[in-house]
């Protein structure tokens, strides 16, 4: 049974910020938001984490393994270095939709997302040491089946990413509503999805579900660890398994 840890990480008072006292320079935002998210996702990754950038302004991380001081050592140390502040919501789930539903719930109670009194939020739990167990956290990563061949060597660049957003943008809105699963694209022809415990059927009928919604032909590779990094470098091997058989499921633990 799988346990997620979910941060919730938002930018306070964003909107606002960028255009007062007038409107910022898109490329001067852009630059920023790029700048912390690879600082977010270099904190919270070497302590066993997994950040999603997913709009920018709000960015999702799989924490477990992370204590309330390591959130609060996040934001002291981008609020020393950035012109932004953060706060977090942090909660805990059998399912990584309910996590993140309570740890947003957590950041709403405190203030509106563009509230100027809120600052540096913290608000919410983690999981104690005791009671995390190797079968916490199921990553799946996916990718799209001979992405180079059939896309990226015979369509133009534009067109080639259409056509993985589309694929992303299926198995996404499947595994959320099917399966309580949160999906991320992470570059290339890559989906990493944060997972409740699914079997290799459900899978199976999501790669089924996109090839028949958008003509996009996927593979995964499945991993359970105690953090994300466990978990996802166990499917990164079971990904690997699928490439050299053949195969369009693999779950590590049946592999290894």
């Amino acid at each position: 049974m799988t346990n997620t840890q979910v941060t919730l990480v938002q930018i306070d008072n964003y909107g606002p910020w960028t255009v007062t006292p007038e409107p910022r320079r898109e490329a001067d935002l852009q630059t920023m938001q790029s700048r912390l998210y690879a600082d977010i996702s270099q904190f919270v990754g070497n302590r066993g984490g997994y950040t999603f950038f997913t709009r920018f302004d709000n960015m999702i991380a799989v924490t477990n393994g992370c204590s309330l001081e390591d959130h609060a050592l996040l934001q002291e140390s981008v609020g020393n270095r950035y012109p932004v502040t953060l706060s977090l919501g942090v909660a805990t789930g059998r399912n990584p939709v309910q996590a993140l539903s309570d740890a947003t719930e957590r950041l709403q109670d405190a203030g509106s997302a563009q509230d100027k009194d809120r600052r540096e939020c913290l608000e919410g739990r983690v999981i104690d040491e005791e009671y995390r167990t190797g079968e916490d956290v199921q990553i799946a990563h996916f990718d799209v089946v001979d992405a180079t061949g059939n896309y990226t060597d015979e369509l133009n660049a534009f067109d080639t990413f259409i056509e993985i957003e589309q694929g992303y943008a299926e198995l996404m809105r499947h595994m959320r509503y099917a399966h309580d699963s949160l999906s991320f694209f992470v570059g290339g022809d890559n989906v990493i999805v944060v997972c409740p415990d699914l079997a290799a059927s459900e899978y199976e009928d999501a790669i089924a579900h996109v090839e028949a919604a958008v003509d996009v032909e996927m593979q995964v590779g499945v991993g359970r660890g105690k953090s994300a990094h466990d978990a996802g470098y166990a499917a990164k091997h079971a990904l690997e398994t699928c490439r050299a058989h053949g195969t369009r499921v693999e779950l590590e633990w049946e592999t290894a």
